[in-house]
């Protein structure tokens, strides 16, 4: 069980940065009809890194991928690629590649054709186009079909040769916006670990823009989650899930149950502290409070526990059983004003361990 704060969020280590943004306001519009998109966003991505933007729809982050692409102006502030000022240079002068979400191959071409267009542009030499044509092709499993037009492929297979195409200059930067989300569930799991290895593979650092929360767990090595225009929160995978810095963080980053408090005491790391109700809770300490602050616990459903009636623990009553498959969350009334919400491993058999109504006991991990 953690804290979740209502302290800002400062990134704390600054190593080789890829891409600096420093105080990026971008705004449509004026007067009346202004819309401020991007407010004062500052981050640094490091140079060999996997970075996803994470956020809700029209929280700013295709607008940010956009302005690191060159397809947008910033109203104020810095971009910076690999200490160059890029703020006002042209998409075509950045050494800056994007995959769209849709692929955006040129259907009478073929596929080795497509991933040689943009090296053609650079006017490179014939024989290096070649050898770099199939080097890229073999690297995303499409070699033995570089002589297939677009139309011929499978969403997944147009989408390696997508890849293929943005990796063949091998750019310093490649921007990827929602480019699984065309897939079906199977292929986006399968493309995840491809993407990952890719990036490893390749050493060019990866921007990754979604919306999903598994998909930015799962591949990244640092996210940035956003949410109307502004950083909420910058940090691995697990600082973000385990050490949320506030709720809206916790809540869109998996599930969560979150319950109003007043911190009684702290004593060697640990905060005694008082619900509505009158239930007392253990929880770890962030460092940002003192006895007597309101505070919200912020509480995973998979790190609550459920016993029998007899268990030490809280006592409660399942309301609601929700089934998943491999797990079930069962909403518990232990007399709060929400139910809490327990994610439990299903029995061997298939069956539940509680059924609605029974009488149980809840255990919370501090």
């Amino acid at each position: 069980m953690t804290f979740v704060s209502t302290a800002g969020f400062a990134e704390a280590e600054r190593a080789t940065a890829a891409i600096d943004i420093a105080g990026v306001l971008k705004t449509y519009g004026q007067g009346e009809n202004r819309f401020v998109a991007l407010k004062n966003i500052s981050m640094t991505i490091r140079d060999n890194e996997f970075f996803t933007l994470l956020g809700p729809s029209g929280c700013g982050k295709t607008t940010l991928l956009r302005i690191l692409a060159g397809f947008e102006t910033v109203t104020e502030g810095k971009v910076s690629l690999f200490g160059q000022n890029i703020a006002g240079l042209p998409a075509n002068k950045r050494s800056v590649n994007t995959v769209f979400q849709h692929y955006a191959l040129f259907p009478h071409m073929t596929v080795a054709e497509n991933v040689a267009y943009g090296l053609r542009r650079l006017k490179r030499p014939a024989d290096e186009i070649r050898r770099t044509v199939a080097h890229t092709l073999e690297l995303v499993k499409m070699d033995r079909f570089m002589d297939r037009r677009p139309g011929q492929l499978s969403g997944g297979q147009q989408q390696r040769v997508a890849l293929a195409r943005a990796l063949a200059p091998h750019p310093k930067v490649l921007l990827l916006d929602e480019p699984l989300s065309a897939l079906d569930l199977k292929l986006r799991q399968a493309m995840r670990a491809e993407l990952k290895q890719l990036q490893k593979a390749t050493g060019i650092t990866f921007v990754f823009v979604t919306h999903d929360q598994e998909e930015a767990l799962s591949m990244s090595d640092r996210i940035a989650v956003m949410s109307e225009g502004h950083v909420q929160q910058i940090g691995t995978p697990i600082e973000i899930y385990e050490y949320p810095v506030n709720r809206f963080v916790a809540s869109f980053i998996g599930d969560a149950n979150f319950i109003e408090v007043k911190i009684e005491k702290i004593e060697r790391g640990v905060v005694t502290c008082r619900t509505s109700r009158g239930l007392m809770l253990e929880a770890g300490n962030i460092g940002v409070h003192k006895p007597g602050d309101k505070a919200v616990l912020s509480l995973r459903p998979e790190k609550v526990r459920l016993s029998s009636a007899a268990g030490k623990g809280t006592p409660g009553k399942v309301q609601l059983i929700d089934y998943l498959g491999q797990s079930t969350f069962y909403h518990i009334d232990i007399g709060e004003e929400a139910p809490i919400l327990v994610d439990a491993r299903n029995q061997d058999n298939g069956s539940f361990a509680y059924k609605v109504g029974d009488a149980v006991s809840v255990g919370f991990a501090c």
